[in-house]
């Protein structure tokens, strides 16, 4: 039962950020802050959603073969190879 309460707060709170995000005014939007953050902030999640798959274990920081093939894929994005390549490093 207790599952289901955390369940249902999560969609409560999705809900409720969803509408915030509604309910913001376009002059606030337009700000070039507001437009800088925007652009950013999904970089910034994906780099440490990254980071983290790659060389976190549970609590413990590791080295292993994930590391090699992010080393991989960024030497492939430095000389400019193209998407899929990447992607198969």
């Amino acid at each position: 039962m207790n599952i289901w309460i955390a369940i249902g707060v999560t969609v409560l709170g999705c809900y409720a950020v969803k509408l915030a995000g509604l309910m913001v005014p376009a002059g606030v939007l337009e700000r070039p802050l507001v437009r800088r953050l925007a652009a950013l902030v999904p970089v910034a999640l994906l780099a440490a959603l990254t980071a983290q798959q790659t060389f976190a274990d549970g609590q413990a920081l590791v080295l292993d073969a994930r590391a090699a093939g992010l080393g991989a894929a960024a030497v492939a994005l430095v000389l400019r190879a193209p998407f899929l390549v990447v992607v198969a490093a």
